[in-house]
């Protein structure tokens, strides 16, 4: 059952204030006063019905765990928030803004669920989730090659609702096409593109955000300022955008994909050395990523490391061939090997759905549930084969799940440091995703210290002072506040600087301006409080 807040409906609001009855026994009366008074305000506040999920009510547990990607964060001891609204319309964003600010109600605010450690449907204090699954929109202009996109559809919306239109158009987004709009644009988002055009928040021309105020801003009224933080900034820390302005991209009629593995003994090392040389100086056109594993190569568990080079071409496979015969020949790739498709059907292979599916799987289509742990890192120096082998010796003795290498130069290399908040630009050779997964019967602290053992092992050959991480892969083992969203500035410099750089404390700059009362925040959000001294 859901339950809707409507203005003028007085038995309703009584329905629905009963429903806190039940709670109140494990909140407190107090807490069911002021929660009550929130419920009055969405009423007075809102013209139109606003659904609303308590925990009494029947779909709670689906709503709660429906964009849930990491089952790491769905156990009974895990917190819950107390109330889950999913907002029909821009004014309802509004009326949950205005409301939770009046009555001190700590929001969250999720579009997608694929933050690695929970950030959007999780607190260490009571709280409410906004979740935006409801707010989906997706406006193509071909011929102005621009896109209005609301926070809560997914890529493969975004990418679906492209290709329906125009086979000469895409978007340099996320390849996993479940991953909400709304945090992968506020944190960057990189896609198998982006050595051409660079991030997804590279390509946003404007937006709607609702601020502390619950005012609806776009890129004239909210100010240079605040459009700059929230390309790249983070998801959480500044408002809501509701609505994305994204300049669509040219896609050629024919690209090129090619996946080709080799083990140590089909001399892996020396590949992974020459790609590390040769990956981010390719084409712009040419996106070569290179995954490594470990794999039993016996029936009696033997085990290596298996180095697989996955890449995309925006042409045709002539000439893919003749460059890979060029910059690359170690690979040994046959004519084939090099398989030509869409670009939209490139978007379903490199996400795991055949490519003769029809494209309208990329629509509401469900979320892939796991249970893992995700760092990155970012190198900046080739490094030797002797300590790719200690590397390896690593990734063996733990049975370490995999790190992902992706290429950067390109497109990558011609934006400053400071265009936007997200700051990994020139001068790094490759992004490192690291990743352990795990099953429901394994213990999941085995895995966390085999990640983290790993990410240590790997500190003198990534980037240093500092060292680099993603803001979208958010890891919490760089640092978080014990008590949601109110770390000083010399605790948020943390892993401020990690993830920013040198762009930390303009984000600082920007959130004093626009939420000096830190409303918007989490575990690893901009601080409202400049450093001192």
């Amino acid at each position: 059952m859901i339950s809707t807040i409507s203005s003028g409906s007085p038995l309703l609001l009584v329905l629905v204030l009963l429903s806190w009855f039940a709670l109140a026994i494990s909140l407190g009366a107090s807490s069911l006063t002021h929660h009550g008074d929130f419920l009055k305000c969405l009423l007075d506040h809102s013209s139109n019905s606003i659904p609303v999920y308590t925990p009494q009510s029947s779909n709670y547990s689906f709503i709660l765990e429906s964009t849930m990607g990491n089952l790491r964060f769905n156990t009974s001891s895990t917190p819950k928030p107390f109330l889950i609204l999913t907002p029909l319309k821009e004014s309802h964003v509004q009326t949950a803004v205005i409301c939770s600010t009046k009555h001190g109600i700590q929001i969250k605010v999720r579009s997608g669920g694929h933050d690695f450690e929970g950030l959007s449907y999780l607190s260490d204090v009571p709280f409410i989730i906004l979740d935006l699954f409801n707010l989906r929109e997706i406006d193509v202009d071909v011929n102005g090659k621009v896109a209005w996109v609301q926070s809560g559809a997914t890529t493969g919306e975004v990418y679906y609702e492209i290709a329906e239109k125009s086979n000469s158009l895409g978007f340099p987004a996320a390849t996993c096409t479940t991953v909400g709009i709304g945090g992968q644009f506020s944190g960057g988002g990189y896609g198998f593109m982006l050595r051409k055009y660079g991030l997804a928040a590279d390509n946003i021309i404007d937006a709607r955000i609702v601020d502390v105020h619950g005012r609806i801003l776009n890129k004239k009224s909210m100010g240079k300022g605040l459009f700059w933080a929230i390309r790249g900034g983070g998801g959480g820390s500044f408002g809501i955008v509701i609505s994305w302005k994204i300049k669509l991209v040219s896609v050629p009629p024919v690209v090129t994909v090619f996946s080709v593995s080799k083990t140590l003994a089909e001399g892996a090392t020396s590949l992974v050395h020459k790609w590390q040389q040769v990956a981010h100086k390719l084409p712009h056109d040419l996106f070569l990523q290179l995954g490594l594993s470990v794999v039993d190569v016996t029936p009696e568990g033997q085990k290596t490391i298996l180095a697989t080079f996955d890449s995309m071409y925006l042409g045709d496979a002539k000439k893919l061939q003749t460059i890979m015969q060029e910059r690359f020949p170690e690979l040994g790739l046959e004519s084939k090997n090099y398989i030509e498709m869409s670009w939209i059907q490139s978007v379903l292979l490199f996400d795991g759905i055949p490519t003769n599916s029809s494209i309208d799987i990329l629509v509401n289509r469900p979320q892939a549930k796991s249970r893992g742990k995700g760092k990155s890192d970012y190198v900046k120096q080739v490094i030797s084969q002797i300590k790719l082998e200690r590397i390896w010796e690593r990734m063996l003795k733990d049975e370490q799940n995999g790190m992902v290498f992706l290429p950067y130069g390109g497109k990558m290399s011609e934006i400053a440091e400071s265009e936007t908040p997200f700051p990994h630009r020139n001068g790094t050779l490759f992004m490192i995703f690291h990743f352990v997964f795990w099953d429901e019967k394994q213990i999941p602290e085995k895995y966390i210290n085999q990640i983290g053992r790993m990410y240590e092992f790997m500190t003198p050959y990534v980037s240093k002072s500092p060292r680099g991480a993603y803001a979208n892969y958010r890891d919490l083992d760089l640092g978080q506040t014990s008590i949601n969203g109110t770390a000083s500035y010399s605790q948020a410099k943390v892993w401020g600087s990690k993830y920013f750089k040198g762009n930390f404390d303009k984000l600082v700059y920007v959130k004093r301006r626009v939420d000096p009362d830190n409303f918007f925040r989490n575990e690893q959000s901009i601080p409202s409080i400049a450093y001192q001294g």
